[in-house]
């Protein structure tokens, strides 16, 4: 059985994640306390599942969530391919959500001011958020791009693969923190500077051309490469189910978007089923 636990913060979008995974043939039981966990994997119904997805978040108790650690450490003897996703949004993020929705916090009873609420079940949830094995922080992702993530990375991976995500990003609209490893290529040749090429991406030829017209972005290109083929068996041999590598510019569309293409096409040769690519700022998700 391929097991799926989503857990995370109110807001951070679990519910439009178990929703993704329903259509793509996840079996989803949501708000489900952690002690009854171990019980229901025992039901004949649930034997024959092939895929399971389970939410569980702080509204079944903070007994629950104690018991997380001791109740996956039990699971994974019988299912050792079981995967923890936590979901997660900056403070502002949420309490724009909150106040969009008109929703009560789950915490809102121990404190009545919605950010003291979300500080709280931050600080209650951080044992949890540690153990997980792909955190994705949704402040600046939408519920498409969420779902397509989530698609994209369970459905086609492998029980004995890792997943390798190359993520381009803009540093004025804030750095990932989801990321393993971020790379700043700000230093690079500006295209947004010529005014003749400001409107295309990094994806575009335009772009590639001026780009690679200079030594400096082969030099960090083939720097960052270098480092990454060096370290990935060992990142691999640490059991690790999921890889982030983020690639930042100013805005995220040109120099970033460039740098993650070419580092997509190297690894993609090492990697063929197994390397996913993301233009955050560009809304663009593709796999293979």
């Amino acid at each position: 059985m391929q097991l799926v636990i989503i857990s995370g913060m109110s807001g951070a979008g679990k519910s439009y994640a178990l929703q993704a995974l329903e259509d793509t043939g996840y079996y989803c039981i949501d708000n489900l306390p952690s002690q009854l966990i171990g019980d229901l994997l025992k039901t004949p119904q649930i034997l024959r599942l092939t895929h399971l997805a389970i939410g569980i978040d702080i509204r079944g108790g903070k007994s629950s969530l104690q018991e997380i650690p001791s109740t996956l450490e039990r699971i994974r003897k019988t299912y050792p391919n079981t995967q923890l996703i936590y979901l997660y949004a900056n403070q502002h993020t949420l309490q724009r959500r909150y106040n969009e929705t008109r929703r009560r916090h789950p915490l809102a009873e121990e404190e009545q001011e919605l950010e003291k609420a979300i500080q709280l079940e931050k600080k209650l949830l951080e044992q949890l958020s540690m153990l997980a094995d792909w955190r994705i922080d949704t402040s600046a992702t939408n519920v498409y791009e969420l779902g397509l993530l989530l698609k994209s990375r369970l459905s086609n991976k492998a029980a004995h693969e890792f997943s390798i995500m190359f993520q381009s990003f803009g540093f004025k609209h804030q750095a990932p923190y989801d990321s393993d490893f971020v790379f700043d290529v700000r230093n690079l040749p500006n295209p947004y500077w010529v005014p003749e090429l400001r409107e295309f991406s990094g994806q575009d030829k335009e772009i590639v051309t001026w780009l690679e017209q200079h030594e400096r972005v082969h030099e960090l290109k083939r720097s960052i490469r270098d480092f990454l083929v060096l370290w990935m068996k060992d990142i691999q041999d640490n059991q690790r189910a999921y890889l982030t590598i983020s690639i930042g510019c100013t805005g995220g569309r040109h120099r970033s978007v460039y740098i993650v293409e070419q580092l997509y096409k190297h690894f993609r040769q090492l990697y063929p089923k197994q390397v996913l690519i993301r233009h955050r700022e560009l809304n663009y998700i593709h796999l293979q």
